[in-house]
């Protein structure tokens, strides 16, 4: 990084770049574990016969209306930072779990990450009071329990505290998995990863390994949805990703840098790119990818995952999906399955298997963490409502608004945050704020209405989207705001600036009160 950073409480090695993971030979892939084996041609070949077998197994089971019809299911994964009392990443993850006894509680990529799992719930009534009562609840027992390790629990896209040194092949968790998929991204790329982010300020840099991912910690969004709906609901969420990340944004810095409002969004698109520049140039598709087309069915998008995408983690299981289709029984489809978990699509498509019922799911993964769980739980309603809407409009959204113009507002949207100016149908360009205001906020509240969703959660939680854009107020503006008046205004040194704004954030966090209420001063 081109600037230094004064030393730390804890000694750390002094490195710029990731030291490479050491080689693995175990897989966990999708949660579990898989026999120890290394990778080779043959094992390739047969991974892909399997994947195109599951397609097929796939395309007939939609024809024959084969999944469970229930979709008013959601549930939600929220991905968390822990501190140190300064505010800097605290890499006990593995303390922290085993201090938490929580098995909703699991790891991520690096050792100052954890994830919750919320479980699945039906979108109707209370559910979304109850589901913020919950959440808090186990959020507030994780931290009591974390800082028996000397941990605290923070809800952020970014932890703005983050520096280089936290993000090397040491500081992945123990799980073997994440050592392997380092290792064939690098074997599939062929040279160091290239990070570049121009915002406020520019930074250029180098990475040996992913542990840049790990600095993006977000909130994903899970929605079931009926076959013959899924193209809908997918190209909904698809139109309304970048109104939905600029009002949201959370994670304005990143190695000490201010960059885009959010940054996670960038960041995570170069941190996973397996493609040297000159499949760039070629126009080989990255596996963090929005997309190139509005779709028709739930297939076009697996169908593109084995026509454009080679297998990162090729490792077959014994089913063989045909026969156990045949005989009556619910296929895994576990090859297609691990397949797409290793394609990045910040709508993701979903095929699950529970209780032996299968069914679809829309993952949403634009948005960050945080700032608070009110907060969290108001993005949610937004884009429950508003998607619900959208999907089911007699004259759909995406037959007046080219995909390219989706993408370039998700990335404007991204860029700019609350501030961002953005195409909307009928309106042209319009500032991100006026849109929810003035067209989307009463299309999210006619949409939980259709739901079934109480009349007072959802004027609470969408009063919250509406005071936020009304005063321009969301966790990357009062990031910056802070950090400014710290920087600027008082004279602190830069990271001074950054651990004393992250301790606020983390005061103000815990009162669960809405960051647009937050004082700046």
């Amino acid at each position: 990084m081109s600037r230094a950073r004064p030393a730390r409480t804890r000694t750390r090695p002094p490195s710029r770049e990731l030291s490479p993971a050491p080689r693995s030979r175990i897989l966990c892939a999708v949660g579990e574990q898989v026999a120890a084996r290394t990778f080779s041609r043959e094992d390739r070949q047969r991974y892909r016969r399997k994947v195109r077998a599951c397609l097929d197994v796939f395309a007939r089971m939609l024809s024959e209306a084969r999944f469970h019809p229930e979709r008013r299911s959601f549930g939600m994964e929220i991905e968390l930072n822990l501190t140190d009392d300064a505010g800097e990443p605290a890499l006990v993850n593995a303390a922290a779990l085993e201090a938490i006894a929580d098995p909703s509680f699991q790891t991520e990529l690096g050792r100052f990450n954890v994830e919750i799992n919320i479980a699945p719930r039906l979108l109707q009534g209370r559910v979304l009071s109850e589901l913020e009562q919950d959440a808090r609840a186990s959020l507030n027992h994780a931290e009591q329990r974390a800082r028996t390790v000397g941990a605290h629990m923070m809800i952020v896209g970014i932890l703005p505290t983050i520096a280089a040194g936290d993000l090397r092949a040491e500081t992945f968790s123990a799980n073997p998995r994440y050592a392997l998929l380092n290792e064939q991204i690098f074997a599939a790329r062929g040279e160091d990863l290239e990070i570049a982010i121009s915002g406020v300020e520019r930074l250029f840099t180098h990475a040996d390994t992913i542990a840049p991912e790990a600095a993006c910690t977000s909130v994903q969004l899970h929605q079931q949805v009926d076959p013959d709906a899924f193209a809908s609901y997918w190209n909904a969420a698809q139109a309304i990703a970048g109104v939905q990340v600029a009002v949201a944004a959370n994670s304005p810095f990143f190695c000490g840098k201010e960059l885009w409002r959010e940054t996670r969004i960038a960041l995570f698109e170069q941190a996973t790119d397996t493609r040297p520049e000159e499949l760039k140039i070629q126009g080989v598709r990255p596996r963090v990818w929005f997309g190139e087309r509005w779709i028709t069915s739930i297939f076009d998008l697996f169908e593109e995952n084995v026509r454009y995408f080679p297998a990162l983690l090729p490792v077959c299981e014994d089913e063989d999906p045909l026969q156990t289709l045949e005989r009556g029984d619910v296929p895994r489809l576990g090859e297609l399955r691990l397949h797409n978990g290793t394609i990045y699509r910040w709508n993701r498509p979903i095929y699950d298997v529970v209780r032996d019922q299968p069914h679809l799911r829309v993952e949403n993964r634009v948005l960050p963490a945080g700032p608070t769980v009110v907060d969290t739980m108001a993005n949610a309603a937004f884009y429950y409502g508003l998607v619900r809407v959208i999907a089911e409009q007699e004259r759909p959204l995406w037959s007046q608004m080219s995909f390219s113009a989706a993408e370039e507002n998700f990335h404007t949207g991204a860029r700019d945050g609350i501030d961002a100016r953005l195409y909307w149908p009928g309106l042209g360009g319009v500032p991100a704020g006026e849109l929810v205001l003035r067209r989307l906020l009463g299309l999210a509240h006619e949409g939980l209405e259709r739901w079934g969703v109480d009349s007072s959660d959802a004027d609470r939680l969408l009063g919250i989207i509406e005071r936020r854009c009304a005063i321009q107020r969301n966790g990357a503006s009062w990031q910056s705001e802070v950090f400014h008046h710290l920087y600027d205004d008082r004279g602190m040194d830069r990271f001074s600036a950054l651990r004393e704004m992250t301790r606020r954030y983390r005061e103000h966090m815990h009162s669960n009160e809405p960051v647009h209420t937050w004082p700046a001063g």
